[in-house]
Parts: C-alpha cells; sequence; structure tokens
C-alpha cells in the first residue's frame, strides 16, 4: 500500500481489517498489505500525526474552554496552518519479479 504524501510531521499508522500493519515516518510511505488484505471489501484505517504547531493554531481562535492544548509557547498571529495529514494519492501496488507496480 502506498500512501502517497504525508505532510508535516510524516508519520502514520496504517491498520487494515484490524491489523496493525505497524508505522511509516520515511520515504516511501508504503506498508506491506499482503498478510491482512482479504478478498472483497476490506477496512483500511490510517492514523496521521499532526504538528504541536498546527494545534496550538487551531486552538488560537477556539474559546478557552474548548481549547485542546494548554501551553507556555506565545502564539503569534502571524502563524498560519501548514498542509497536514494523509494528502495521498493512496494506491494498491502489486509486486512482479521484485518490483512494485500500480495495478
Amino acid at each position: 500500500l502506498d500512501l502517497g504524501w504525508i505532510e508535516d510531521v510524516g508519520i502514520a499508522r496504517v491498520f487494515l481489517n484490524d491489523h496493525d500493519l505497524g508505522i511509516v515516518w520515511t520515504k516511501p510511505f508504503r506498508v506491506d498489505i499482503s498478510a491482512a488484505v482479504k478478498p472483497g471489501t476490506s477496512r483500511l484505517r490510517v492514523e496521521v500525526v499532526n504538528s504541536w504547531r498546527n494545534r496550538l493554531i487551531g486552538d488560537r481562535g477556539l474559546p478557552a474552554e474548548q481549547r485542546r492544548t494548554t501551553t507556555n509557547i506565545t502564539v503569534a498571529q502571524n502563524w498560519k496552518l501548514t498542509s497536514s495529514g494523509l494528502l495521498g494519492p493512496v494506491t494498491i501496488l502489486r509486486e512482479t519479479q521484485g518490483q512494485s507496480e500500480r495495478p
């Protein structure tokens, strides 16, 4: 399974059909799904880590009782959210003679 691009922190944990397939944190963001894939419908879950800075920026505009974080860091008004998350494209690759290719 090729996750394409994961931006910001670039860490993701992959689950397929309730099998934990581990964590990816470097290019290429790929996981071997052969032990967990099954014919028909499968359930894929990807948990992606966001940066602390993005969390602080997101909380900045919320009322204090709705914020998820507290910190002694001053969050400047000019800080902008950065691209973050699983940006993909997510594709299934087929291995043939030691090489990966898209089906």
